[in-house]
């Protein structure tokens, strides 16, 4: 279903245009829907999904550290460059200062990356987002905007910490039974967003007529670099090809879900718009990159042989 899921990005836009008073009446169910995700994602964690940090510190520094230095730096000056709004820049330095998103996982799986590494990052910097993300908010916003960084972080908490501490003990006392349903855990991801894609475009109907392009492309813009300088810096630090793939995906593709619920719920619909878009874009140049990962994998296995 990966594969086809920027399709699916595209039809649930259109879903929600076509259907938007009653798309838009499922406002309220994002915040529990992300809440859900949470836990699933408690529920899947393992100690031993962070052992590849004692080996992979470096890794494990260089991504995170573009993450949250680079990325909502960069995703404020793309929305100078191109001039938004107040609210449509607060939507941009939304969408970089969030964490990494579940898809990134997939994505590394895809692209024979280092999974474990993965999982590790975003788990760490899904709770680093608690802090970080009401901070920037702050520091970047047009003071024309009220930011509600105390509510934020509180929100955070409710959202991301108190599910994944509740998923990991039901972790605990499950034990191996949570196998039985991993496999699920991935497309119920998938939906949540696209649930998500369609609420904000319902959300935002009456706008598209007389939408911006900038609002389009300036997400694809901001996943692009991030994918790029991901890879760039890793491979300039030395690391393995595998761990380069893994931090380029970990640094381009962020927790856009989060980023448009947080943006209807302390800001305006609008605000939502580049994180919706940049949930479909995150997944065309997520499945591109995993492609031309695949094949350089493959030619490297040749060559070594």
């Amino acid at each position: 279903m990966l594969g086809f899921f920027p399709l699916l990005a595209v039809l649930a836009g259109v879903f929600g245009y076509v259907l938007a008073p009653q798309i838009a009446s499922l406002k309220s169910t994002i915040v529990p829907l992300l809440m859900l995700i949470m836990l699933c994602m408690g529920l899947t964690l393992k100690a031993s999904d962070f052992v590849a940090l004692r080996s992979l510190k470096r890794a494990f520094a260089i991504g995170v550290g573009l993450q949250f230095l680079v990325m909502p730096l960069l995703g404020f000056g793309i929305a100078l460059l191109f001039a938004m709004p107040p609210e449509l820049q607060v939507g941009m330095i939304l969408v970089g200062s969030v964490a990494g998103g579940t898809a990134s996982n997939v994505m590394t799986f895809l692209a024979r990356g280092n999974v474990a590494l993965s999982v590790a990052m975003t788990t760490t910097s899904t709770l680093f987002s608690i802090a970080l993300t009401p901070l920037w908010l702050s520091l970047l916003s047009d003071q024309s905007i009220s930011i509600p960084a105390s509510q934020i972080f509180t929100s955070l908490i409710n959202i991301i910490l108190i599910p994944i501490a509740v998923g990991l003990v039901l972790g605990r006392v499950l034990g191996d039974r949570v196998k039985t349903i991993e496999s699920y855990l991935a497309l119920f991801a998938m939906m949540v967003i696209l649930t998500i894609i369609a609420i904000v475009v319902s959300l935002n109907a009456g706008e598209f007529v007389v939408i911006d392009w900038t609002v389009i492309f300036a997400p694809l813009l901001h996943n692009v670099i991030g994918l790029t300088l991901g890879f760039t810096a890793a491979r300039y630090m030395g690391l393995a090809s595998a761990e380069q793939r893994t931090i380029a995906l970990e640094v381009g593709m962020q927790n856009s879900g989060l980023a448009a619920a947080l943006a209807i719920k302390f800001f305006t619909p609008a605000s939502a718009l580049p994180a919706a878009f940049f949930s479909v874009w995150l997944n065309v140049t997520g499945a591109l990159f995993a492609q031309i990962a695949t094949r350089s994998y493959n030619l490297e296995r040749k060559t070594s042989e």
